[in-house]
């Protein structure tokens, strides 16, 4: 495989062929993120993602996956899309499904019917980053979309009949709206009601404008009791018709793994444990990105 840079998944692709297709983000802004630090986006050439592809075929018959790397496949033009999934339909015929990152900008350029399309050609999932639903946060990130563009476009890929996770950030609104951030991120998961929801604990990376302003004291990280509280927050604004809340991520103090609606309150009493100091939180030492 011919991989360039830094190459990043979800934590549920651990698994899965990593076809890189594009190098870096599509937008690469957002204030926390210093996973594309200084890397220009790019499409690959399509002979190294067809001889990639042919490695696949030989060498990667055991997995039934494949995710497209890096930060935004879906912002592929559809016609060279549309090859890459025939090719990987044509070429690896065992894999049962291809997820790729997406974001708001991606899922305005494709069409309805252009989804559609690419639905039946095998993309399965798409792993959207909403980061937060607070419009005010939103734009202190330059996270690219406001809650309200980011619940049309959560929605317009369920209609296409993809899978949904969606990825939050306990804690990248800062201390002083952090309420507001875990009241309106709730509602915002709520109208897109996605199958998934995944919740990270920020940790801020140093080069960073955020780790920047926190330096500087214009940003204020919340400690381990205030992200629970945020966590717990943000949970009991969630209502999902069903669909998996995850908190389980390296960077989290406390694993959460919760079946919506049926594991809700069962939940939120487990983090009220955790809040009254009966269950212990992962150790600073040991979270991770």
């Amino acid at each position: 495989m011919h991989y360039e840079g830094m190459i990043i998944r979800p934590p549920s692709e651990a698994n899965s062929i990593l076809l890189q297709v594009t190098v870096g983000c599509s937008r690469n802004k957002c204030t926390f993120c210093g996973t594309y630090q200084g890397e220009r986006f790019r499409i690959k050439t399509d002979d190294i993602i067809q001889a990639d592809i042919a490695f696949a075929e030989k060498y990667c018959q055991r997995q039934r996956r494949v995710f497209l790397c890096d930060g935004d496949a879906l912002i592929i033009p559809q016609k060279r899309l549309v090859s890459i999934l025939s090719d990987i339909k044509r070429q690896l015929p065992w894999v049962t499904r291809v997820g790729a990152y997406a974001n708001a900008k991606s899922l305005k350029l494709k069409t309805p019917q252009e989804l559609e399309i690419l639905r039946s050609l095998g993309l399965g999932i798409l792993y959207m980053g909403l980061e937060s639903g607070d419009d005010v946060t939103l734009q202190a990130i330059q996270k690219g979309a406001l809650s309200e563009e980011m619940i049309r476009m959560g929605q317009k890929a369920r209609q296409a009949g993809f899978k949904l996770s969606v990825t939050v950030l306990l804690g990248i609104a800062g201390r002083e709206r952090s309420r507001i951030h875990a009241r309106e991120t709730g509602r915002v998961l709520s109208a897109i009601d996605p199958e998934y929801v995944g919740a990270l604990s920020l940790m801020l990376i140093p080069g960073t404008p955020l780790h920047e302003d926190c330096e500087a004291g214009r940003f204020v990280l919340i400690d381990p009791d205030e992200t629970l509280q945020e966590l717990r927050t943000m949970i009991e604004a969630t209502h999902l018709t069903r669909g998996l809340f995850h908190a389980n991520h390296a960077s989290n103090y406390l694993p959460i793994r919760a079946r919506m609606p049926a594991e809700k309150q069962a939940t939120l009493a487990l983090i009220d444990q955790a809040l009254a100091g009966k269950i212990a939180l992962k150790p600073e030492h040991l979270r991770a990105l």
